[in-house]
């Protein structure tokens, strides 16, 4: 079983206007409203992919209901822990250029961290778990350096979606996969990435220091996928962009997905890129259809 963990969840509240004009009242077009957050999106991709999956993390109060509602409607089973305040709600104003106002997401008990620990304890070397995204303020990410050995030591597989000094935390504990995008790469480093040979150096500086596999996305410029045996360039699929949300998330639940499934490294990148594709031309993620569709023009070669 795949499980996803979203430490501080959200509703993505999405709000489409022509122009936003700042201390005036401004009237929508449309809007949108989504259970959000890295993992959650994971998991709505996975099922998506008819890959069955486990969400966890923490949710409280009528958004967290929403939430959760929303995710056993479309057939995700659920397992979050309750907690006594909101989750949050995420604005993203699309008018022209996009604005985000991010929530602070609720404060965390020591009595309700310990329930999630529970749950992670009890997995076995079958089960591969996404931890993804940033922790409520109340825990901080350091938070990670104590779910990821705990879920290690049960013998399952993590896959660690974070930036900077988080995702280094992480490879102490030899995630099957992290994927940062070349611009993460770069300022983890300090350098100055100028092209695919640099950035196959460092993606395996990443390898060195404990990962399995690195993706390195590279939005409109493909995706490099490297491992312990080979690096392999997934060719970019050029068509009009609409949303930069979930397309990250979209590529980790295709690569995880397939990985699981057949260990084969090359056709759960041809799925990752085909998910994260497929996303940044949708208007929210990307249905099962349309990731087939662009699976389909997906080209792989090995460097």
């Amino acid at each position: 079983m795949i499980y996803t963990v979203t430490l501080n969840p959200s509703i993505d509240y999405i709000v489409r206007l022509d122009n936003l004009e700042l201390g005036s009242v401004n009237r929508m077009d449309s809007d949108d409203k989504y259970a959000g957050g890295k993992g959650i999106n994971v998991s709505r991709i996975l099922k998506r992919l008819d890959i069955e999956n486990t969400a966890t993390g923490f949710i409280g109060g009528f958004t967290g209901r929403f939430i959760e509602e929303s995710l056993v409607e479309e057939g995700i089973t659920t397992n979050f822990v309750q907690v006594a305040e909101d989750t949050r709600i995420n604005v993203k104003v699309k008018a022209g250029l996009e604005t985000e106002i991010n929530g602070p997401g609720p404060s965390i008990s020591r009595e309700k961290l310990t329930e999630l620990e529970a749950i992670l304890s009890n997995l076995t070397e079958q089960d591969t778990v996404v931890f993804a995204g940033s922790a409520p303020s109340s825990l901080g990410n350091q938070i990670y350096r104590k779910l990821i050995p705990l879920t290690r030591r049960t013998g399952a597989q993590v896959v660690c979606d974070f930036e900077g000094q988080t995702l280094l935390d992480s490879l102490d504990y030899q995630p099957l996969l992290v994927k940062p995008n070349n611009h993460e790469l770069a300022d983890i480093f300090g350098v100055e990435l100028n092209g695919l040979d640099d950035i196959e150096k460092y993606a395996r500086q990443i390898l060195a220091k404990g990962a399995q596999n690195v993706i390195i996305s590279m939005a409109g410029d493909g995706a490099l996928l490297v491992t312990p045996e080979a690096a392999y360039f997934a060719k970019p699929i050029k068509r009009n962009v609409k949303n930069s949300v979930g397309a990250g998330d979209s590529m980790v639940a295709g690569f995880t997905g397939e990985y699981v499934t057949s260990a084969d490294p090359v056709e759960a990148l041809k799925w990752g890129v085909a998910c994260g594709t497929a996303t940044t031309f949708s208007d929210d993620l990307a249905t099962a259809a349309f990731i087939k569709e662009i699976y389909e023009k997906v080209e792989v070669e090995k460097l």
